[in-house]
């Protein structure tokens, strides 16, 4: 496999030549940039939250009270990648209880460029959209801040970060603390509650179980960027994440904990000579480790039941900048191994006596090969860029009663904007990009049954969109077509995933106006329509995952310097289409009025109040299908209401 020759040949090249961070300019049809992430995410630690309420084109999928998943234009799952600083992160639970998002802390990030459509030729996976999560960098200077939170349901949160340096080494550490208990939703139902409502009996919360904490989490992030001489850097990156006794309330079991670690190395050398600008060379490695349990559950009193996953990601990626007259071009070789296994066994509740146990998830690698390219060139009022990527991926399964499964696939894409004036630009375009089915999908062995013949997922999708941005305001309106084909459909009668063809479609608007110099109205709406093809007589057409029209405003007001008070409205038409074959069912339309006062007391300590749902409104915004393994007392899935009224402050100090 190329894999196995990628390290010791990007070693070589790195001895003889030199780079800097390889980063092309972002073109308005492929990505949406969101900047101050950790500024704004004052609520809570999770990223998937800060997404959704910020992007119009992503969803949350309410699982906790932290650790929630998105969903990018109705995908999720192995149809959107995940990378924080260039590491692929993956999740261990099949139940998806860790999505990547949370293993990184919103406070920690940067910011976040979400791909919307096949338009990432560097990351593996990238079929229908990813995100590329930018985590704070040290800094030469001395400066710091610790951050106090405190808000309802005795959510409490401390935080500090601390960077500086000099010439030579510049080094960052950065530690959080986050605890809650359950929330309640808008009829005063903590998680345990909703349980007790809607979910049979064994699976509802033992009495002395009722009123404990739904999550405590906690995070630390160090880096180290070294100057090695004056062309050359290397960067070191630690993070590591511990969640322990996580409540999944809609879910068969809890998570004991999660723990997970994500390493890079990184190696950057600039100015190599005037056509070869720079070289990049990273190894990363990541790893989660995920019991789930039904300890705290009524069919938990005397034998609990665990399913314990882990799973690993390493990669190197090796990446060469030129500018050819004009022609920016970027090469590179990608190449990467996750490992993923389950295990299943039976505890005494009294004793904590393991019985033997039995495999749930088969111990699969899956290897990743690839060659890409991508080039951009400026013609008049036209730019053009375009990428190509070559993947090839083995999969082999630790078990001689599953067969190995190898794909190929050549993902390209072309996008081209013109520019009409300074203000106005239009944009088109076209991708295809694939991805390979994961070790669940194929392999896994309970609760549900893989499909060991699934072929490869491909996308074929046209973007077509407008933006304008003057000192007056900003505005964007991007449509997209999706094709789908061998989509890996998660099929409730045959209880497995198979492939079949589908189609997404629809539109996003965002825009913000700048009223005057303190006065700013935002705004963002999505609406999409998701179908399989060729549905069998009397099926349901409709494809899981789609949510209805939704959208946001908001006014914000600065009244003294760096002192703003915010309001803003979101608001979801009714889930009238779902697919009803795969479990989902229709949830009523809710609007929610959220609202937010920072002040800045001295350039040093600024202070945060907000109330988010003021109303104390009961609502649903998360759908569901088979895929996830929730809990049923009757006709419908158990479905979480998100949190009532919530109120919450943000102290912060800086130097």
């Amino acid at each position: 496999m190329i894999y196995k020759k990628i390290i010791p040949l990007s070693l070589a090249v790195v001895a003889v030549l030199g780079a800097n961070e390889v980063k092309l300019p972002q073109v308005s049809v492929e990505s949406t940039l969101i900047t101050e992430v950790s500024q704004n995410a004052q609520v809570s630690a999770d990223l998937a939250e800060a997404l959704s309420s910020s992007v119009p084109s992503i969803d949350m999928s309410r699982r906790s009270g932290i650790a929630n998943d998105i969903y990018i234009r109705g995908q999720k799952r192995d149809n959107i990648s995940v990378e924080v600083d260039g590491t692929k992160v993956c999740g261990a639970c099949v139940n998806r209880m860790d999505p990547p998002v949370s293993h990184v802390l919103a406070s920690q990030i940067e910011n976040v460029e979400v791909i919307e459509g096949p338009y990432d030729v560097e990351t593996f996976g990238t079929m229908s959209g990813g995100l590329k999560i930018t985590t704070k960098k040290p800094t030469k200077d001395l400066s710091g801040d610790l951050t106090f939170g405190y808000g309802g349901w005795n959510y409490k949160k401390i935080g500090a970060t601390v960077s500086g340096g000099n010439d030579t080494i510049r080094v960052l550490v950065s530690g959080t603390s986050e605890s809650s208990d359950q929330y309640e939703d808008g009829d005063g139902n903590t998680l345990a509650e909703q349980t007790k409502k809607n979910a049979p009996l064994a699976n509802q919360y033992q009495a002395q179980y009722e009123d404990m904490q739904a999550y405590d989490k906690k995070s630390i992030m160090t880096k180290a960027f070294i100057s090695v001489t004056d062309d050359q850097e290397l960067r070191l990156s630690m993070t590591k994440n511990k969640s322990d006794d996580v409540l999944y309330a809609n879910s068969q079991m809890d998570a004991a904990y999660d723990f997970s670690n994500i390493y890079s190395v990184e190696y950057d050398i600039k100015d190599i000579s005037d056509l070869y600008k720079n070289i990049n060379i990273q190894y990363y490695y990541s790893d989660v480790d995920h019991p789930m349990d039904t300890r705290y559950r009524n069919n938990g009193v005397t034998n609990f039941s665990t399913n314990h996953l882990k799973t690993t990601m390493q990669g190197v990626k090796l990446k060469n900048s030129f500018d050819l007259e004009g022609y920016k071009l970027l090469v590179g070789l990608d190449g990467s191994k996750r490992t993923w296994e389950g295990q299943k066994y039976m505890t005494n509740a009294t004793t904590f006596v393991q019985a033997p146990s039995t495999v749930s998830l088969t111990h699969t690698e899956t290897e990743n090969s690839a060659l890409f390219a991508k080039v951009e060139k400026t013609f008049g009022n036209f730019d053009i860029e375009m990428g190509a990527r070559y993947d090839s991926t083995d999969i082999d399964p630790d078990s001689i009663t599953n067969k190995s499964r190898d794909y190929n696939a050549l993902n390209a894409n072309i996008i081209t904007t013109y520019n009409l004036d300074k203000e106005n630009k239009v944009f088109l375009g076209f991708g295809k990009a694939s991805r390979v089915p994961d070790a669940r999908e194929l392999y896994l062995v309970a609760p549900q049954g893989g499909n060991e013949n699934l072929e490869q997922v491909t996308n074929k999708e046209v973007d077509l969109g407008y933006e304008l941005n003057n000192d007056a305001m900003k505005f964007k309106v991007k449509t997209f077509y999706s094709m789908l084909d061998d989509y890996i459909f998660y099929t409730k009668t045959t209880n497995r995933f198979n492939n079949i063809d589908a189609t997404v479609y629809g539109a996003e608007v965002s825009a913000s106006i700048y009223a005057t110099d303190a006065l700013t109205v935002d705004m963002g709406a999505s609406y999409k329509v998701g179908e399989k093809d060729n549905a069998a007589a009397g099926a349901d057409k409709d494809l899981a995952d789609i949510a209805p029209l939704r959208g946001s405003i908001g006014v914000s007001y600065e009244y003294m310097n760096n002192s703003i008070a915010s309001a803003e409205v979101r608001a979801s038409d009714k889930w009238s289409d779902y697919d009803s074959n795969s479990g989902e069912q229709e949830l009523d339309s809710w609007a929610v009025l959220n609202m937010k006062v920072k002040h800045a007391v001295s350039k040093n300590f600024d202070f945060t109040l907000g109330v988010n749902n003021l109303f104390d409104t009961t609502y649903t915004q998360s759908n569901t299908y088979a895929d996830l393994i929730l809990l049923s007392a009757g006709v419908d899935t158990m479905l979480l209401n998100e949190p009532g009224r919530y109120i919450y402050t943000n102290l912060t100090f800086k130097f």
